[in-house]
């Protein structure tokens, strides 16, 4: 499982910070504020992301991703879980694995074979599987918010 520990912090700092988000360091062993799944798993209260060394890349992208899908508007009202509905959390799951790409000695495969190492299920039995050849749904979506181009399959990335 890839940490940030292994990346390190200033990369993912800056591309959420493209997004208007913030990146907190929180200190190893302290509670990760607005941590759904608690332990090393990243937090989000509004446009703050809270993570630690021990986070895994592919928790901090994801959960940072249920702000960049929301309007900014709306995230100033998160804190902790920010799902309204299974196209949108079907959405951040291919948005977390395209940031990848953002993001030096990372990339969407290792994105997407940790989060088969996490446990997350998809009915094609692997999350490269859903995102290669099951996501079309999801695809619409970013491409209909101008988050990801679904011809090309790439991120589509703030200024």
């Amino acid at each position: 499982m890839l940490t940030l520990a292994d990346t390190g912090f200033e990369a993912p700092a800056a591309l959420l910070a493209r997004y208007g988000l913030a990146l907190h360091r929180v200190g190893d062993g302290e509670a990760i504020p607005g941590s759904y799944w608690g332990e090393c798993e990243a937090g989000i209260i509004g446009t703050q992301v809270y993570a630690r060394d021990d986070t895994p890349v592919h928790s901090l992208l994801h959960e940072a991703c249920h702000l960049i899908v929301l309007p900014p508007e709306r995230r100033a009202q998160v804190h902790t879980d920010a799902t309204d509905s299974i196209e949108e959390e079907d959405a951040v799951c291919v948005l977390q694995a395209l940031l990848g790409d953002a993001l030096p000695g990372v990339g969407r495969e290792r994105v997407l074979a940790d989060m088969d190492g996490w446990g997350y299920t998809f009915r094609l039995g692997s999350a490269s599987a859903y995102f290669h050849d099951d996501a079309a749904l999801a695809w619409d979506w970013l491409h209909e918010r101008g988050l990801a181009d679904r011809d090309t399959r790439r991120v589509v990335l703030p200024g």
